[in-house]
């Protein structure tokens, strides 16, 4: 049976196309918050990270009500490295809003998300968000998404959706542009008249399938997810299944049903709903909670396979222990197991040392938002160089390949192309609008995007957009070029000196300050030319007879170059390690004595 005193829908968009605002509204007008209740902008989006980067990273929900009806949303992550949170969000939902920037239109990003949910069959509703702004192109838009739905092969039904046009931040939504409105009910009415209530069936063997994980100190593991049928209780046993098997007798210490941002806790919930629970142990995502009687397990969410992978070890540096609270392997690994349960797209395994493990996931920024995450929680860690992890198809070794989107001005057209050539890139389309603007897609190793976006940037002076997606696995595309300048490297420990600054300027550009300590096998800065280059960073100048040791105060330095955590993850070469601590980011080799690196790359 439907029941329509619910709606599960999800919101998906492009990064920084306004949804996170547009849930604000749809939470203020639905009188979720007290109208003298402070708030902050863009709730949805609670991590730090999320904040500072201005993307959605992890996939939340919140519930708002309308008319008697309960509205589920989840907040989807805009970026393909989060994909495994798209999967989860929209396998537990009953269709979709499309939010697209009215002068933007659909980017890449959102290609990815728009494919997943036309796969599950979910209706869509498109909103052209962002109408007030002065460069919108709105009727090229919808004529864009048209085109987008026809690329990923969507059905006659599902082209035919319906439109709404909205200010995010005013909280205003219209069905046509000329139309006068004040707040969001067109969107709350079109999302109770286009996507149907949840088929469900309280009468039916409970099933609650996990969708995502939480921890509270006070009841321990949280799991979120729907009731696709039957009712769940307080104080009755329920069957737990899951990978390895079905556990009897589970007990729930805590029901909890959503209101706005909060948990409200409940004696019992409804089939057809999202809730959360609490109080069985080692759930994970995909794991069904079904009736202890009749055990009734559901289809797992099947999420997309890791692409690439490092190496986190703990930090063996002469400056470990001195800058974190958590060092040892047994914190790294409890860390690491941690963030397994709650982020389903990662994988850890173990290596042949005690004291490495390897971490794979969907991409560069995935890992570098867990390593920023772990250093402010107060961890030390070393990290390598990132890696593709390769298949065997048909006896062939295949790596993943990705499909590159670039907007670029015409005049950097040429040193794009010629970059992305040498990395093994196949150009696929390239399409000038006539505005000065270039649209080249192209078809790239993922190899060969490790540490290209920095460099990216700086051939197009920061002027050029790049989004990619993951494409498929093709067979090895051979040797990529990496970086092409070496390294300048400390051969001895002690603090950066401005005499020894100087004398390097022609060398190469610096990574480092004055006055910074440093260690033997640290680098300092890259080279101006092929080859790694052993430097004395900490000399001083020496009083002589003829001048005083300060005489050349008055000589100004070039200042260095900083790196932040996914720049330095860019730069890092194949014998290279960085090391992470909550105040400090040093790139180093992995073998600190120059003469043993000399025989190590002999061997």
């Amino acid at each position: 049976m439907i029941k329509d005193k619910f709606r599960n829908i999800a919101i998906i968009a492009h990064v920084d196309h306004g949804k996170t605002t547009l849930v604000d509204a749809m939470l203020k007008q639905s009188g979720t918050y007290r109208d003298n209740e402070h708030v902050e902008e863009r709730v949805m989006d609670s991590m730090d990270q999320e904040k500072e980067r201005g993307i959605t990273i992890s996939a939340k929900n919140t519930a708002v009500y309308y008319e008697g009806r309960k509205i589920n949303i989840m907040d989807t992550p805009g970026h393909a490295d989060f994909g495994g949170e798209v999967e989860r969000s929209l396998s537990i939902v009953d269709g979709a809003i499309l939010l697209v920037d009215s002068s933007e239109g659909p980017l890449p990003q959102t290609r990815f998300v728009v494919k997943k949910a036309l796969n599950l069959g979910l209706p869509i509703i498109l909103v052209i968000n962002k109408i007030d702004r002065p460069d919108g192109r709105i009727a090229e838009v919808i004529e864009e998404v048209y085109d987008l739905f026809i690329d990923v092969d969507a059905t006659d039904e599902q082209i035919d959706f319906p439109i709404l046009y909205t200010i995010g931040k005013e909280g205003i939504a219209k069905y046509n542009l000329e139309d006068e409105s004040t707040d969001l009910k067109p969107l709350f009415d079109t999302i109770i008249e286009k996507i149907p209530g949840p088929t469900a069936d309280d009468s039916h063997e409970t099933q609650f399938l996990a969708a995502s994980l939480d921890y509270d100190n006070y009841v321990g593991q949280i799991a979120i997810g729907r009731v696709w049928n039957g009712l769940l209780e307080m104080n009755k046993q329920y069957a737990l299944s899951a990978e390895d098997g079905i556990k009897r007798n589970q007990k729930l210490n805590a029901l909890y049903s959503f209101t706005g941002l909060s948990k409200t806790q409940v004696d019992s919930v409804e089939s057809g709903d999202i809730v959360a629970i609490a109080g069985i142990e080692d759930i994970k995502i995909g794991d069904t909670v079904t009736d202890n009687e009749n055990p009734k397990p559901m289809d797992r969410i099947k999420i997309d396979e890791p692409t690439v992978s490092m190496i986190f070890y703990v930090n063996n540096s002469p400056f470990a222990g001195t800058e974190g609270k958590f060092v040892t392997s047994r914190h790294l690994k409890a860390r690491l197991d941690k963030e397994v349960k709650l982020n389903v797209s990662l994988r850890v395994s173990e290596t042949d040392r005690t004291d490495a493990f390897k971490v794979s996931g969907r991409g560069e920024l995935q890992l570098g938002v867990l390593i920023e995450t772990m250093r402010r929680e107060g961890f030390e860690l070393m990290v390598s160089k990132p890696t593709v992890i390769t298949k065997e198809i048909d006896g062939k070794t295949c790596e993943p390949y990705e499909e590159v989107f670039i907007d670029v001005p015409d005049e950097y057209v040429g040193v794009v192309t010629e970059k992305l050539q040498n990395r093994k890139g196949q150009l696929v389309n390239m399409m000038s609008h006539g505005h000065g603007r270039t649209d080249i897609e192209f078809l790239v190793p993922s190899r060969g995007l490790i540490g290209y976006r920095s460099q990216f940037m700086t051939d197009t002076k920061g002027s050029g957009i790049i989004n990619n997606l993951f494409h498929s696995y093709k067979e090895w595309a051979g040797d990529i070029s990496q970086r092409s300048t070496g390294v300048l490297v400390s051969d001895r420990a002690g603090k950066t000196t401005e005499y020894a600054c100087i004398g390097m300027e022609d060398r190469g550009i610096l990574i480092v300050g004055i006055g910074v300590k440093v260690y033997m096998g640290m680098v300092v800065g890259e080279r101006n030319k092929p080859g790694d280059l052993n430097i004395n960073i900490v000399r001083e100048k020496q009083l002589t007879n003829m001048r005083a040791s300060g005489s050349d105060n008055t000589v100004s330095i070039r200042p260095h170059k900083q790196l932040s955590l996914d720049a330095s993850i860019e730069f890092l070469s194949e014998d290279e390690l960085l090391e992470i601590t909550p105040e400090s980011i040093r790139i180093r080799k992995a073998v600190l004595d120059p003469n043993q690196r000399k025989k190590t790359q002999k061997g």
